[in-house]
């Protein structure tokens, strides 16, 4: 057997019945699992590899799944999918209808909590934590959450209610920055094992007990004792929260982990227990570069050599990066903001050569927002480059503080659509939605890589919030004009006359519009502003037409369709119309061109479609 400890294990019963001495073997086995599978399937790797002994440890202490592990993020989950039931289904991982790479409570029992954005977890566990308290059930709950997640201020309030709620609740930061490596090893293991015992916890809350009568001496003790931990571990933030700190231990010494969390499972009231990892943890590639190994696609697992993801086109990701280089240059007011998400939206080169007009916030998306606004009320000119479904997150901020004062911040919102195999936590589909609804911003929708950069520059340059909506790719192969030129706000063009048919399209569907327009002779529009809609078009198309089909890569229900709509409607026209768009339901993981054929947003679902409507089938 290739994996012989590894291969006798489904369950956690199973990794209990283990001894102890044999699970820096099992810990081995599963790193080489996670090369192997994953240099074949792709996902995030790096901060897999380094919580290994961490999930080993967990489960092998913790009754699961009668006792609840709450993952942050998700993307460090996958030894906990191999420890559950699922090891024989990862070579499915993050593909079409194959198993996700993040916990969903429909996958699995053991999945307790699901997740895809980060910072959750706290929240989530401490409710699991009352809802045991007022059942009267005596289970455990753990929430694991990572040191980036740890900058949303979703954490905090979590923290901060918790240590009020006096939940039993342990919450483990998992640590993987080297910052604070000097603080692990022998004497800070031995201290952790030490302040998590109940021997300790008894003789420290008797003391406390017996010293308050003497309160001069109470408060000497209190600040000894405060100073004393302050010169080991920073454990002041987290015990004026009411925690209990025990740590940083070594995250992959199993031993002290054992120990550490038996210990701390006995313990009543909010702990924190933290420990130190090092992403992509026994692969040296990933050790050297786990920035670049974080989320891999296929790579050579003796060489660690990344196969180069295909397409010759750039990303409209690229195209971002590019844009905001060149109007940096030509606009010195221009700030460029993230919510951690430099790399993945395309800030490396901007971060590089504009280190001082350039913020990566931490996941604090509604700070980023907001702080942009503050920016835009002294006369910058900030651009807040930000996923679609992390917008979501501070949707209040992207009303009250930026449109509600009609603030110039640029918005340029990746990912929007389908994401392929991150799946629905990740996907971009309600964008159109909740943003067209907001007064005063211009929502424009580029078909291409070249009307992306133009519609960058239009929105940098109108004096009031506006975003642009770009999908995770490659562009359509389109020359790019370098120059930094303006569309005319809320104007669309004809891109192919017809008969009877008129396509208005919404975004990168065009090119495949345009193909499926072919089989019936249709008109098609590129629509580009659905906000404002360009009205006296729509009205041209309608009176010259007997059918309008909008088309989008964003849910139907609220979408551009749903503005076309309501233009007819307000204008009295009763021309038939038909939508299409992303169904009324979560779509899961897969190849974007699979996922969209679903949709019926491929040449032949299209084509399919409006012969139904024409009657002909």
């Amino acid at each position: 057997m290739k994996y012989p400890l590894l291969e006798q294990i489904q369950t956690p019963v199973q990794l209990r019945h283990l001894p102890d001495g044999e699970l820096p073997k099992l810990a081995k086995e599963i790193r080489e699992f996670l090369v192997d599978t994953l240099s074949r399937t792709g996902g995030h790797f790096a901060s897999n590899l380094g919580t290994v002994e961490l999930t080993i440890a967990l489960h092998y202490v913790f009754n699961t799944p009668e006792d609840r592990l709450v993952w942050d993020v998700g993307h460090q989950s996958y030894t906990h999918k191999i420890l559950t039931e699922r090891r024989e289904a990862m070579n499915t991982l993050r593909q079409y209808k194959g198993i996700s790479g993040f916990p969903k409570r429909h996958e699995s029992e053991y999945d307790t909590f699901g997740v895809g954005h980060s910072s959750t977890s706290i929240s989530a566990a401490l409710g699991m934590a009352i809802a045991a308290r007022l059942q009267g059930h005596p289970r455990k709950i753990v929430a694991i959450i990572g040191d980036g997640a740890m900058t949303a201020g979703m954490a905090f309030e979590a923290l901060n209610h918790a240590g009020e709620a006096k939940a039993n609740l342990l919450v483990i930061l998992n640590d993987n920055k080297m910052s604070i490596s000097p603080s692990v090893g022998g004497l800070s293991n031995h201290l952790a094992k030490l302040l998590s015992s109940s021997l300790y916890m008894t003789v420290r809350e008797s003391s406390k007990q017996i010293l308050k009568r003497l309160p001069p001496v109470h408060e000497l003790a209190r600040r000894t004792e405060a100073h004393m931990k302050g010169m080991i571990v920073p454990a002041s933030l987290f015990e004026e929260l009411g925690f209990n700190y025990i740590g940083p231990i070594d995250g992959h010494d199993l031993p002290t982990l054992l120990s550490t969390l038996h210990n701390m499972k006995a313990l009543e009231g909010p702990q924190l227990l933290h420990i130190v990892t090092q992403k992509g943890k026994g692969f040296p590639s990933a050790e050297d570069n786990p920035l670049v190994y974080h989320g891999v696609t296929a790579f050579d697992p003796e060489t660690g050599k990344i196969e180069p993801k295909l397409g010759t086109h750039p990303t409209y990701t690229q195209i971002f990066g590019d844009w905001i280089c060149d109007m940096a240059m030509e606009d010195n007011r221009l700030i460029g903001i993230t919510p951690a998400m430099c790399e993945g939206s395309g800030l490396i080169k901007f971060a590089q050569f504009y280190k001082e007009r350039y913020f990566d916030v931490g996941i604090a998306e509604q700070h980023s927002v907001t702080l942009a606004a503050g920016l835009a009320c002294e006369g910058l000119k900030p651009v807040v480059a930000i996923y679609s479904t992390f917008l979501q997150r501070a949707y209040d901020q992207l009303i009250h503080d930026v449109a509600l004062q009609n603030l110039p911040v640029l918005f340029a919102i990746d990912r929007a659509g389908l994401v392929g195999a991150d799946g629905p936590t990740h996907s971009g589909n309600f964008d159109l939605a909740y943003l067209r609804c907001i007064p005063n911003l211009v929502i424009m929708t580029p078909a291409d890589e070249n009307e992306c950069r133009q519609m960058l520059t239009t929105g940098f340059k109108y004096n009031g919030p506006s975003a642009v909506r770009y999908p995770r790719g490659h562009g359509v192969g389109v020359p790019v004009n370098q120059a930094l030129t303006t569309l005319p706000i809320g104007q669309g063009e004809i891109r192919r006359h017809g008969q009877r048919v008129a396509f208005l399209v919404f975004g990168t569907l065009l090119q495949t519009t345009l193909e499926a327009a072919e089989s019936v002779n249709a008109t098609v529009v590129n629509m580009r502003f659905v906000k404002p809609l360009d009205v006296n078009l729509v009205l041209q198309m309608a009176q010259q037409h007997e059918l309008l089909v909008t088309v989008e890569e964003h849910v139907i229900m609220g979408g551009a369709g749903s503005a076309v709509n309501e233009c007819l409607q307000a204008s009295g026209y009763s021309t038939s119309v038909l939508n299409l768009g992303l169904p009324d339901h979560f779509i899961e993981q897969g190849d974007t061109a699979t996922l969209l054929a679903d949709c019926g947003l491929d040449v032949k679902g299209i084509v399919q479609a409006v012969t139904r409507r024409l009657g002909g089938g």
